[in-house]
């Protein structure tokens, strides 16, 4: 199915559940990497080290599973919506706190607890798009939901970049505040999960004793989300930082190249999530990651800032494409039980155990006399190679019934059997 195709078979009621998802983890992320734009600065002001300053994304990251835990089991008892409702509000009211930070603990503990807020926003909001969604349109749906991660990402480079020398880092985060709005969109348009619905009022079995079920996915489902967590956060988080650092670029430069390259991760996300809906989730996944290697030199090495910018926009085509694949891929493995739950604590634990990341690299940039490139090339080419390996020899359910409470698909699922990709 096109894109044309997957939008027009999407009913109002449907569409306004997307826009809402895509708007949800959008906003998250542009809370999230706002921070990625001013660790300089922070620490400038709190006469501290950027490595120190950095721990704040190791706790937002580290604190994320606990965030997609609780939300994630209120979404399976409660519904989707009321649950995202009150994520988006939390996150918001978090994100407005840090820019009155007085010292790089309160800042640190803000975003401690922010990082709760932010991990229960990607489940919550996948689970309800991926159950109101039809199948067919899957595919285009999970890319257009994950592209909202850089698209987040997008917005925050564009506030750095025409309004951070007006408002300092710490309108920044002012500025992070205003997706609590979001809140009233979801309360007017957006209608509650179907296949919720249709089960919330069957016997529903613990989440433990739906997860020792199913040991063998979900250790395969967090490690691989740990390969991809390291996958998106490598490539990311401490880019502008290289930018400005080993390269020299000003806020404007930096937040130009942040611009380009996020949308190829907008368009590779939708790309990669459209094909995958034709030849399967598995085989777009590991497409997109080994391209992601050849484009990795040109990301980091390439001379000058237009041929980064042009490298960075192509390896992030690819990084954001096989992300784009996720929301699908881990709502269809699944068991309808835990839908809320499952895909979005996979993915927490995967980001907690990816989470030094950032500290790691920016220690090894350290250790190599101020060689951010060198870390940053070396985490790609190796996180490449583990996401395409994983995903390549995993698990597939593609276009599985949502909402069926059905003994069978979590049989099939405990087994480890696949479908053909």
């Amino acid at each position: 199915m096109s894109m044309s195709q997957a939008l027009h078979a999407l009913t109002p009621s449907q569409r306004n559940t997307v826009i809402a998802s895509f708007l949800g983890w959008t906003l998250d992320a542009f809370d999230f990497f706002i921070l990625v734009f001013v660790i300089k600065d922070i620490a400038k002001e709190f006469s501290t080290t950027i490595p120190a300053v950095s721990i704040a994304i190791f706790l937002t990251l580290a604190m994320r599973p606990i965030g997609a835990l609780l939300f994630g089991l209120a979404s399976d008892r409660y519904g989707r919506r009321v649950t995202l409702m009150v994520d988006v509000l939390l996150y918001s009211a978090l994100e407005l706190l840090s820019g009155f930070s007085t010292g790089l603990t309160m800042f640190i503990v803000l975003r401690l607890l922010y990082g709760i807020a932010m991990g229960g926003e990607w489940g919550v909001g996948a689970s309800l798009t991926m159950e109101t969604v039809p199948p067919q349109a899957r595919g285009f749906v999970s890319g257009l939901l994950q592209a909202g991660y850089p698209t987040g990402y997008l917005l925050a480079s564009v506030v750095f970049f025409l309004l951070y020398p007006l408002i300092g880092w710490r309108g920044m985060f002012f500025v992070g505040a205003l997706p609590a709005l979001l809140v009233l969109y979801i309360r007017r348009n957006v209608e509650e999960s179907p296949a919720f619905l249709r089960t919330q009022n069957q016997v529903r079995q613990p989440f433990l004793t739906v997860l020792r079920r199913n040991i063998p996915l979900f250790i395969w489902t967090v490690i691989l989300m740990t390969a991809f967590n390291f996958f998106s956060h490598g490539t990311q988080d401490i880019y502008p930082t290289f930018l400005e650092t080993q390269r020299g670029y000003d806020s404007h430069t930096t937040g130009a190249i942040a611009i380009v390259y996020n949308i190829g991760a907008i368009c590779g996300g939708l790309f990669f999530g459209s094909l995958s809906q034709r030849i399967g989730r598995r085989k777009a996944i590991v497409i997109a990651a080994l391209l992601a290697i050849p484009a990795a030199w040109f990301w980091v090495y390439a001379p000058g800032p237009v041929l980064l910018a042009i490298g960075a926009f192509v390896l992030q085509f690819f990084v954001q494409g096989a992300w784009g694949v996720i929301p699908v891929h881990l709502n269809e493995l699944s068991p309808d039980e835990v839908r809320g739950t499952f895909p979005g604590f996979a993915y927490q634990l995967g980001n907690l155990l990816a989470s030094g990341n950032a500290t790691l690299q920016t220690t090894l940039a350290a250790h190599w006399n101020g060689n951010y490139a060198l870390a940053l090339f070396s985490v790609a080419v190796i996180v490449a190679c583990a996401v395409a390996l994983l995903a390549g020899f995993g698990y597939e359910r593609r276009n599985a019934e949502f909402g069926a409470l059905d003994a069978n698909s979590t049989d099939d699922l405990q087994t480890g059997s696949r479908r053909p990709a």
